[in-house]
């Protein structure tokens, strides 16, 4: 009988198991993690400014790095050339392009949908009120982001295609700035970017995700660097969960200690924390199904090279 892909990858974890006891038992695993991370990565954030991660990986004998990037696209090509060992949390659509890419890429943790936390957005003085109105108009965004998926989701709801925009391929960074300067008729961001550009230029909300993109963001790691040590990744995915936790149930508390690492009011903070879910949980199958209709959008677009089987992937089983 022909095994399921998810046979397939139950046996494909079993002998990473294997080889990582192997690894570990011979002294040869990775002593040092090497973490990538954005500025939206919130809960690697508070777990860096509170000196969590290295006071817990310390009993495992093992050192951390941290690596910042512009934005997820990069973060993973860092993870495909083995720059870094684990990612932080990048949008639903970036392991899309890295798995195109050929990465070897095992999904540690999701977060749970926040389809409110990206939106597209205009201008307090911009006469444009529909997306419709976005036919032959130069839109902003972060390549391969999740906003990219919105964007593609936003123009079919409204009758256009990817080809019917002059897409302008921006940082948050560089975005923002092109934004204010009136060089984009639309800019397309998440948060905290998102909620910065509201209070700060009054920036206003043509539509969000709700009803077109869920905006589930993963944890990721090279498939290498999880067989040869689990152990480390149960402590991240532990650690995750409980800051994921702490940071809904104290908002304030978690915005003041957010905002001078974000350079933002604790007030914009408290309100981009607000549109994240933070709820940390196991990849499963199930939970992974929208990867692949974000993954055949792109192909349609011909933004993808090859197709790409999105969901047969090495899913990260927390113990406990």
């Amino acid at each position: 009988m022909k095994s399921s892909p998810f046979n397939r990858r139950a046996a494909l974890g079993a002998l990473g198991s294997i080889a990582a006891g192997v690894a570990l038992a011979q002294g040869n695993a990775p002593r040092t993690v090497r973490l990538g991370y954005q500025k939206s990565s919130t809960l690697i954030a508070v777990l860096r400014l509170q000196g969590t991660l290295e006071q817990r990986l310390a009993p495992l004998g093992v050192a951390l790095s941290w690596h910042e990037f512009t934005s997820g696209l990069p973060l993973l090509e860092a993870l495909n050339l083995d720059n870094i060992d684990v990612s932080a949390d990048v949008a639903d659509t970036v392991p899309v392009f890295a798995q195109a890419a050929g990465a070897q890429l095992t999904f540690v943790a999701q977060e749970a949908p926040s389809p409110t936390a990206q939106a597209i957005l205009v201008r307090a003085d911009s006469p444009i009120k529909s997306v419709a109105e976005l036919k032959g108009k130069r839109v902003g965004f972060a390549k391969a982001a999740g906003v990219h998926y919105l964007l593609i989701a936003a123009l079919e709801k409204a009758g256009l295609s990817f080809n019917d925009i002059e897409p302008a391929y921006l940082t948050p960074a560089d975005g923002r700035a092109a934004f204010e300067r009136g060089s984009l008729d639309a800019w397309v961001v998440w948060d905290p970017f998102l909620s910065a550009a509201q209070k700060q230029a009054g920036a206003r909300v043509l539509v969000d995700g709700t009803g077109l993109a869920s905006y589930q963001r993963y944890y990721l790691a090279s498939t290498r660097f999880a067989q040869a040590r689990p152990d480390v990744l149960g402590v991240l995915y532990t650690e995750l969960e409980k800051t994921g936790r702490w940071v809904k149930q104290n908002p304030k508390e978690a915005a003041a200690l957010l905002a001078p690492f974000w350079g933002l009011d604790a007030a914009i903070v408290e309100q981009a924390n607000g549109k994240r879910s933070y709820a940390v949980r196991p990849v499963t199958p199930q939970n992974i199904a929208e990867q692949q209709k974000i993954a055949d959008a792109f192909l349609a677009e011909k933004l993808l090279p090859r197709r790409v089987n999105a969901v047969d992937v090495p899913l990260f089983k927390p113990q406990g």
